[in-house]
């Protein structure tokens, strides 16, 4: 039999329903979130794609500051611009909104 060992630097991923959260209401999302822990600075980066949605376009613009939850987990955000597609792209630093090995293992 063959053990596989996690690689502590592969990337973490999660997709599905989430809840963009600005300061003055909360928008109900699908998303495709990744990360992975960056040893250069000790940080875990994760990012994504929000699928577009009409009511986040008309509320947010790139470049704002939010908060993303996923089931349990918030965690604070940027948008960026959105994509040819209608998608904002999404990224943050630290505990994302997904579970994840935030550190590697050792």
């Amino acid at each position: 039999m063959t053990v596989r060992e996690h690689d502590p630097y592969e990337l973490d991923e999660w997709s599905g329903a989430a809840t963009v959260i600005t300061e003055e209401t909360e928008i109900p999302v699908e998303v495709t979130l990744r990360g992975s822990f960056q040893p250069i600075d000790g940080h875990f980066h994760w990012y994504g794609r929000i699928a577009p949605n009409v009511a986040l376009s008309e509320t947010c613009r790139g470049g704002a500051n939010v908060a993303v939850r996923a089931g349990d987990l918030t965690a604070p955000a940027r948008l960026s611009d959105v994509d040819p597609w209608g998608r904002f792209r999404v990224t943050g630093t630290g505990r994302p909104p997904f579970p994840a090995a935030t550190s590697p293992a050792g």
